[in-house]
């Protein structure tokens, strides 16, 4: 009985000691470089992996807003080998992009591009509300299909649904909307390039709330596989954000004047891809 009840006060002793220590943090997330391409891409703006065994490549290959027929996507395979250079060609700057079955959403200045992933052929193009002020950036594409589309001069957020194209939002508090993510049924990221700031913007309400702020020029979101993300900053930065905010860079190349354009994530392969701009090239990094 005596025994007993010594066990039962240690037990509880050791259950207040527990109770008073300070949670574990999390340890810190690294990037381990793994390959990079060779830089005969051109501008590479965004990158995207088709869920399978390919990364799509858009290379912008001039002016960020010439409408010169020059851009075109590539094809890279996971370990950096680039298997068409010129896989889809005639396209204006082409940036963001998103994948949905057999489609693959591409903006073009001031339109989305639809192209066929079994021909590399346009198929669809819908217009921005105005052509000569839009800037078409960046593309995601939700489970049920539906596409948005930022609008990074003009304040804009275009939805495509059901083949109804929309303006969806639109309006100065969303400070240069540059990335986007589609998150569940309920619920759009965007990255609110004039501030920094990683915000969720609620599908039903357009009710919007920041995330994380302190990220200079938002480029690319991208799911980490678990309720995180990662965000570039154009200028040469990545970052990982949780849920809750809290937020880490993973990875600075300003000084070296290296750019971190729209990035891609393949959770499989804990694989980071970073479009390098004017660097003409991709760099791939491990998660560890």
């Amino acid at each position: 009985m005596r025994t007993s009840l010594v066990f039962a006060l240690v037990f509880i002793a050791g259950i207040s000691l527990t109770a008073m220590l300070p949670p574990v943090a999390p340890k810190p997330m690294k990037l381990v470089k793994v390959w990079e391409t060779d830089t005969t891409l051109r501008v590479p703006e965004s990158v995207l992996f088709d869920g399978k065994n390919t990364l799509y490549v858009a290379n912008i290959d001039g002016k960020s807003d010439a409408l010169d027929g020059a851009g075109f996507i590539s094809k890279v395979s996971l370990d950096g080998k680039i298997e068409t250079l010129h896989w889809a060609d005639g396209l204006n700057a082409p940036k963001g992009m998103g994948i949905h079955k057999n489609k693959l959403y591409v903006t073009d200045v001031y339109r989305l591009v639809v192209i066929n992933t079994e021909t590399g052929q346009a198929e669809k193009t819908y217009d921005a509300v105005d052509q000569k002020k839009a800037f078409l950036n960046d593309v995601t594409v939700a489970k049920d299909g539906t596409v948005y589309v930022s609008d990074s001069r003009d304040d804009k957020i275009y939805r495509l649904k059901d083949d109804n194209w929309t303006l969806w939002m639109e309006g100065e508090q969303l400070n240069k909307p540059n990335g986007v993510l589609a998150v569940g049924k309920d619920k759009l990221m965007i990255g609110s390039t004039k501030i920094g700031a990683l915000r969720a913007v609620d599908l039903a309400t357009k009710t919007m709330m920041t995330i994380a702020d302190g990220m200079a020029a938002t480029d690319g979101i991208v799911s980490d596989g678990k309720a995180g993300y990662f965000v570039s900053d154009w200028n040469g930065q990545v970052f990982h954000v949780t849920g809750g905010g809290e937020k880490q860079q993973l990875l600075n190349t300003r000084e070296a004047k290296v750019n971190a354009a729209d990035i891609e994530y393949v959770a499989k392969k804990k694989l980071l891809v970073v479009p390098t701009f004017f660097g003409n090239k991709l760099v791939a990094y491990r998660v560890e």
